[in-house]
């Protein structure tokens, strides 16, 4: 229980810290929102329009920094976040809704099945160490993550999306398409993610192999291990129950960092994809100096960081009972 308290505690810290680095930082920076949507139309704007900008973007205040401070928090729990640049006149909160199922669809379900893949990959290989087995899949998994996302992203629309014409190219849905609850339109979107979540399975199956291996090595060695090979209990039960439960805790920090980063996207992925996803969306973003947008997609990834952490520190309290008596 102290273990868990003190995990709520860092949690309610690190997140207040990230909320207050968020409130200040865009106020340091020179300029505010509505100068920056200004400086798109060339200047051309009286000084009355660049007043009211001011007034809708929330910049243009008589209340002090402190109470400017309580109200940023009451608005960010409430989801009142202002309105962006990029997509004017849309709501940040608009915004963000549009893009975050797309990436917790795409990014989500593949990181999920890479870990999963990785992980039984890195315990057959290491139980079977030296054999066909570890001799081949490790080894070519590692490999391909070496290669950057949008070099494998390119040529996957190479080959099957302009040879052979088997997948759409690009895009989260075919222009023209209305959204609806029937199977063709489920399928015409599962056909546009298929590209993109190969890619990132592919990059990043490799890591979580050569990790999970190398744990399982060395847990192999352990003497609950050696004892459970000499009452005789099968080789599986050993594998999975006595040496695969206790090599894959060290990775699930890991995993939940990999989660938290989910809502961040996979920015050349979805990019090279044209997918409309968090990370697409934070690099349109950037690129439009839209600050409101900016600041709470930052503020949201830290959020998904923290939350998975904390989810990941349970399941370890659950899964290892040495973590219960700190």
């Amino acid at each position: 229980m102290r273990y868990l308290l003190r995990r709520l505690g860092f949690f309610v810290a690190t997140l207040w810290v990230a909320l207050t680095i968020n409130f200040v930082l865009p106020r340091l920076m020179p300029g505010n929102p509505a100068e920056a949507m200004m400086a798109r139309f060339h200047g051309k704007l009286s000084g009355q329009a660049l007043s009211a900008m001011e007034v809708a973007f929330g910049v243009k205040t008589h209340s002090s920094l402190l109470a400017q401070y309580f109200s940023y928090l009451g608005d960010s729990f409430m989801g009142r976040w202002g309105t962006s640049i990029t997509f004017f006149p849309s709501s940040v909160r608009s915004v963000v809704e549009g893009a975050l199922p797309w990436t917790l669809g795409l990014v989500g379900v593949t990181t999920i099945i890479a870990f999963v893949i990785g992980t039984m990959i890195g315990i057959v290989g290491a139980w079977h160490r030296g054999g066909w087995f570890d001799s081949i899949l490790p080894p070519v998994f590692i490999i391909l993550s070496a290669f950057p996302y949008f070099f494998i992203g390119m040529l996957a629309i190479l080959a099957f999306a302009i040879k052979v014409h088997l997948l759409p190219q690009g895009g989260g849905m075919t222009n023209g398409v209305t959204p609806s609850l029937s199977w063709s339109f489920v399928g015409d979107i599962l056909s546009h993610s298929v590209l993109p979540g190969v890619t990132i399975v592919i990059t990043s199956i490799g890591g979580w192999i050569l990790t999970m291996r190398n744990n399982m090595i060395t847990t192999l060695s352990e003497e609950h291990v050696r004892m459970a090979r000499a009452k005789g209990l099968p080789s599986w039960r050993i594998m999975l129950d006595y040496a695969g439960r206790n090599a894959v805790l060290p990775n699930l920090t890991g995993f939940g960092m990999a989660l938290g980063f989910v809502v961040s996207g996979a920015i050349l992925v979805e990019y090279v994809f044209s997918y409309p996803g968090v990370g697409y969306t934070l690099l349109q973003a950037v690129l439009n100096e839209d600050y409101p947008l900016m600041q709470v997609l930052f503020l949201l990834i830290t959020v998904a960081v923290l939350v998975a952490v904390l989810i990941v520190d349970i399941i370890t309290l659950v899964l290892d009972p040495r973590t219960r008596g700190t």
